[in-house]
């Protein structure tokens, strides 16, 4: 049951994160989706995942 808890905390807090993140990012033009894969990417690596998002962004697109 607390590992249930801990997982749910996760991705709550990526789902924060990816969201404050679009809105400060909003006026450069470097919004990242909210969806299942960039979730899981941010609940595993916390803010490092985020910085990873923001590179294959600049990278890819």
């Amino acid at each position: 049951m607390k590992k249930l808890f801990y997982i749910i905390k996760k991705i709550i807090l990526a789902v924060f994160l990816i969201y404050t993140y679009n809105i400060l990012a909003k006026s450069f033009g470097l919004i990242i989706p909210i969806n299942y894969i960039t979730i899981t990417i941010v609940s595993l690596l916390d803010l490092p995942g985020i910085a990873l998002l923001i590179i294959v962004l600049k990278l890819f697109y």
